[in-house]
């Protein structure tokens, strides 16, 4: 029995990160051009909930400040910050319940972004190994199921023994079902409402990680 997590808001509650990267670009903004702390994060907030596109352009616009420059430097720093975020709670309690599981992650996004947080979370000190899919080429990320393959070949077991917990219907289970991989998706960030066709969402749903119990994965596994 090998289990696997996604980490974006499966362990950890996304926006978080977003906001501790903020958090970041206001202090910086504050200090190269005395732009007050408060109003850039507030405002970045507030793109935010607009949709993900070009918020440091538009931030950076409001101030009159823009340039292509500036707007790196913001990337940059977003990026490369320390970010401040923790784990669920039930994810922290899911983890010492499966103490002595070969537990692994998976997670798409920018290989240092994505390993900055997993390094703030202490994850490498928690599971076996931590996938970045983005390390083995952009065609190597959900829904592909390249480093789920990888898995089974560290532990030499076939995808039936291997159970994958997400919370993406839009790629984390429709590459690696057919495979016969176990899948379970925790009801909760910014997908929880959405529905996919069969083929896109998991064999189960769980709304927390505290249903995640050794009683639950033997079910999964008898099926």
């Amino acid at each position: 029995m090998v289990v696997v997590f996604d980490l974006d808001d499966t362990l950890y509650n996304e926006v978080t990160y977003v906001q501790s990267g903020f958090r970041s670009v206001a202090d910086f903004l504050y200090k190269t051009y005395g732009i007050s702390v408060k109003e850039s994060y507030i405002l970045m907030v507030a793109q935010l909930k607009q949709g993900r596109g070009r918020i440091f352009d538009a931030t950076l616009q409001h101030f009159g400040i823009f340039s292509k420059k500036a707007v790196l430097q913001c990337i940059h720093i977003y990026r490369s910050h320390t970010p401040d975020i923790r784990l669920y709670e039930d994810a922290i309690a899911c983890l010492r319940r499966l103490d002595g599981l070969p537990v692994y992650i998976v997670t798409d996004g920018n290989k240092l972004v994505q390993k900055s947080k997993l390094v703030a979370l202490g994850l490498y000190n928690k599971v076996n190994f931590c996938f970045i899919t983005h390390r083995y080429g952009i065609k190597n990320s959900k829904p592909s199921p390249h480093c789920f393959l990888r898995i089974c070949e560290r532990e030499n077991v076939n995808p039936q023994a291997v159970v994958y917990i997400g919370d993406n219907p839009h790629k984390d289970f429709v590459g690696i079902k057919a495979l016969g991989f176990k899948t379970v998706r925790v009801m909760r960030g910014h997908f929880k409402d959405v529905l996919k066709p069969a083929e896109f969402e998991a064999d189960c749903q769980i709304q927390s990680l505290d249903e995640l119990d050794h009683k639950f994965l033997q079910a999964i596994f008898a099926k």
